[in-house]
């Protein structure tokens, strides 16, 4: 699938996540749908278990609740997200019917590891869906820095044009820059008000 990168029209949803593993069961989803131009003109917030495998399904939640058939792709801040919460890039795909990509900023030495040991009962369902997502492509995006990206539903080239046409400075793209700045400040607010009561 090709993306119209030409148009000024294009808009993404960015979903990033902020948690604390010693405080909380939920992590808090941020999504912001994004124009080409950066203004932002939509924000959805969503839910996902800390360590659970319930991500997928919290971010087809989001994009259902949004209801806009304007929304060209999905930008994920990375495809591990809120402690081993897995997300599972085919299924939103082919549900959605939009191109995915999941943007991470480190090389990885393995996970198979990580899910055994923490998640004895569920490591092979984890480890499964995790490969299903496929390898991760190394760029080195517009300002020099490197970022490994996995594209569904989406030309690789286009996939790095679309990740460089959103990101202003640094690695990371507005999209995820943005919803990760909202998804910590919702989460520190929830902090201080289970503190305060």
């Amino acid at each position: 699938m090709r993306v119209r990168l030409e148009k000024k029209g294009i808009r993404v949803l960015g979903v990033a996540e902020s948690f604390r593993k010693d405080l909380d069961r939920r992590a808090v989803l941020a999504g912001i749908v994004m124009r080409m131009d950066l203004i932002i003109d939509g924000v959805i917030i969503g839910f996902c278990t800390v360590g659970g495998m319930d991500s997928t399904e919290s971010i087809l939640e989001m994009y259902r609740r949004l209801e806009r058939g304007d929304i060209s792709a999905i930008m994920l801040n990375g495809c591990i997200i809120s402690w081993f919460n897995v997300i599972d890039l085919k299924r939103l795909h082919e549900e959605t019917g939009l191109p995915i990509i999941s943007v991470s900023y480190r090389p990885s030495t393995g996970i198979r590891r990580y899910f055994m040991e923490y998640f004895p009962s569920d490591w092979k369902r984890r480890v499964e869906v995790y490969e299903k997502n496929g390898p991760r492509l190394e760029i080195t995006n517009k300002n020099g820095f490197k970022l490994y990206l996995r594209a569904i539903g989406l030309d690789e080239d286009d996939a790095i044009r679309l990740v460089n046409r959103f990101t202003l400075f640094g690695r990371v793209p507005e999209p995820l820059r943005v919803a990760r700045l909202i998804a910590h400040s919702i989460l520190n607010d929830v902090m201080a008000g289970r503190s305060s009561a």
